[in-house]
C-alpha cells in the first residue's frame, strides 16, 4: 500500500473541466486500486452531489487547514501536513505543486492541462498570467514526473518551458461513466420537458468565452439553408463574451435560435444522446472533455482541427477550421444530410472513445506512480 496525496481544491470547488478531471480520475483509481490510501488536500471541503462520494468513502481522507491558513496553504503550509501524514507521493492535479515539497523526500507528479494563457494572453489579466506562468513553470521544473493530458499539451510544455520530453508522460483523461449509460426514451422526454427544450437541436457544452467560439457557431448556422437551422442549445455560463453573443443575436433578430440552459449534471447525458450533432469548434484546448462525453453518448461530433482537438475527437469526427464560419457551416450541413456519414461518425466515434476508458487510464497512472516509487511491489506491500 502507498499513501498518495492529491491537490483536491478543484475536486471540491470546481464543477467544470479541472474539477471533472480530478473527480473522475480519483473515483476510477479508488475503484480499480482500492488497497491504496488516498489523501485529499483542499483549502475548503464543499459537500454536494458531485463531491459526496469523496467525503463519505472510506478510501479517502480529506485534509483541510484552519480558516486563517487557507490563502497560502496549498503553496506553502500543505507540505508540513503531507509530511506528518507520511505521504509517499503527491500529485498536483491542476497545474501546480506546493513549493519546496521535494525537500521532504515526497515524490511529486503534476498534471498540466493546457497553456492557453500563452496562446491567448489577451483573455487574461497581466497579474493572472504572471502567476500562472510562475506556478506552471515551477511545477514542471520541480516535479519528478509531468503528466500532460494530450500530445498537444506535451509539445507546449517542451516548447514554452524547455522541459525534457522524457520527463513528460501523456495520460489522457476519461469522462464519467454516466455518459455511456443509454437513457430511455421516456427519461429523455422528461429531461427535455424539464428544461423546455425542443426535440431536435444542436448542442454545445462548455464555458461561454471567446476561445470556445460560440459566435462562430451562430454565424455558421445563419449560413445554412432554413431547413437545417436547428435550434442551438448551449449548456454553459459566461459573462463578457456571453453578453457579446446575446447582443449579436438581438442585432440579427435571431434570439430564438440559441437557448442557454443550466443543466444538472445527472441530466446532461440525456441531452447529449438526444442532440442531432455536438458542435465544439474551440480555438484551443488541452484536451476537450465535452467531446469525449458526446462520443460516449453516441452523438456525432463536429470540432476544430487545431491543438488537441483532433486527438480527443478522433479521425472520424467532422474537423473544421474554427476561424471560418463557412467551414463550420459546411461541416454541419454534411453531417446533418448524409445519413451514412452520421452512422459512421457515431459508431467510429464511440469506438474511439473506448481508448479513454477508466480502467486503462487508471492503470497508466498507477504504473507511473509505481515507476517513481520503485515498482509494483511498493504498491502491493503493506507498510
Amino acid at each position: 500500500m502507498i499513501r498518495i496525496g492529491y491537490d483536491a481544491k478543484r475536486l471540491f470547488q470546481n464543477f467544470t473541466g479541472l474539477g471533472n478531471y480530478s473527480r473522475t480520475l480519483l473515483r476510477n483509481l479508488a475503484f480499480y486500486y482500492p488497497d491504496q490510501a488516498y489523501f485529499l488536500f483542499t483549502p475548503r471541503e464543499i459537500r454536494n452531489p458531485d463531491t459526496k462520494f469523496f467525503s463519505a468513502s472510506a478510501s479517502f481522507s480529506v485534509e483541510t487547514p484552519a480558516a486563517y491558513q487557507r490563502p497560502l496553504w496549498r503553496s506553502y503550509g500543505l507540505r508540513y501536513r503531507a509530511k506528518r501524514r507520511k505521504i509517499q507521493l503527491y500529485h498536483g492535479l491542476s497545474n501546480e505543486l506546493p513549493y519546496d515539497l521535494g525537500s521532504t523526500g515526497i515524490k511529486t507528479v503534476v498534471t498540466i492541462h493546457d497553456l492557453v494563457f500563452k496562446y491567448y494572453p489577451q483573455y487574461y489579466p497581466v497579474f493572472d498570467r504572471l502567476v500562472y506562468d510562475s506556478k506552471f513553470k515551477y511545477a514542471c521544473q520541480h516535479a519528478d514526473l509531468v503528466v500532460a493530458i494530450s500530445e498537444s499539451t506535451k509539445n507546449d510544455i517542451v516548447n514554452f518551458y524547455g522541459i525534457a520530453p522524457e520527463k513528460i508522460q501523456v495520460i489522457y483523461q476519461s469522462c464519467d461513466e454516466r455518459f455511456q449509460q443509454e437513457k430511455s426514451k421516456k427519461l429523455i422526454e422528461q429531461t427535455l420537458k424539464k428544461y423546455h427544450l425542443p426535440s431536435e437541436f444542436l448542442l454545445n457544452v462548455g464555458s461561454v468565452n471567446e476561445r470556445k467560439n460560440l459566435l462562430g457557431i451562430v454565424q455558421a448556422i445563419q449560413l445554412l439553408p432554413a431547413d437545417l437551422q436547428l435550434p442551438l442549445v448551449v449548456v454553459g455560463e459566461g459573462q463578457t463574451y456571453k453578453n457579446k453573443v446575446l447582443q449579436y443575436l438581438r442585432e440579427q433578430r435571431i434570439e430564438k435560435q440559441v437557448q442557454f440552459v443550466q443543466v444538472d449534471n445527472e441530466d446532461l447525458p440525456a441531452l447529449y444522446q438526444q442532440a442531432r450533432l455536438f458542435i465544439y469548434p474551440s480555438l484551443y484546448e488541452g484536451f476537450g472533455i465535452p467531446i469525449l462525453e458526446a462520443l460516449c453518448s453516441g452523438t456525432p461530433v463536429l470540432s476544430s482541427n487545431l491543438s488537441s482537438l483532433p486527438e480527443a475527437a478522433g479521425p472520424d469526427a467532422m474537423l473544421v477550421d474554427p476561424r471560418s464560419p463557412d467551414s463550420i457551416a459546411a461541416g454541419i450541413s454534411k453531417t446533418l444530410t448524409d445519413e451514412a456519414l452520421r452512422k459512421k461518425m457515431t459508431s467510429a466515434g464511440y469506438a474511439h472513445a473506448q481508448k479513454f476508458n477508466g480502467e486503462s487510464l487508471s492503470r497508466q497512472m498507477m504504473d507511473a506512480y509505481a515507476g517513481l516509487l520503485g515498482g509494483w511491489e511498493e504498491l502491493r506491500e503493506p507498510r
